[in-house]
């Protein structure tokens, strides 16, 4: 059984940074893509970065030079580095992640999130 734990999340202040991690345990083959979500009160669940099991990234426009998405392979982990962060990344961070459940058929998994509030 596959489950995403995410930590790191926490209170900083503006222009501060934190580390996101995403530990996928229960696969013996890791995980392909994984992508970082968040959902802010009263907003619409929105993509923040992703990372192809190649290690090709994508960002979303809002955090383009400040977040880096990246992984390792030998710790089946997956991370968000946000820097210069602002109020308006306040949200709860939520990772997704792509895994082979057989050699045929892979699911997407979702963590229960990690909170972030950033205070000016």
């Amino acid at each position: 059984q596959v489950q995403l734990v995410e930590s790191g999340g926490g209170l900083v202040q503006a222009g501060g940074s934190l580390r996101l991690s995403c530990v996928v345990y229960g696969s013996d083959s890791g995980f392909n893509d994984m992508k970082w979500y968040r959902q802010a009160p009263g907003k619409q669940r929105e993509m923040v970065a992703h990372i192809s099991r190649g290690g090709r990234t994508d960002y979303a426009d809002f955090v383009k030079g400040r977040f880096t998405i990246s992984r390792d392979d030998a710790e089946n982990t997956g991370y968000l580095q946000m820097h210069s962060l602002k109020p308006e990344d306040t949200a709860d961070y939520i990772c997704n992640a792509d895994v082979a459940t057989s050699h045929w058929a892979t699911v997407d998994y979702w963590g229960r999130g990690t909170q972030v509030t950033v205070f000016s």
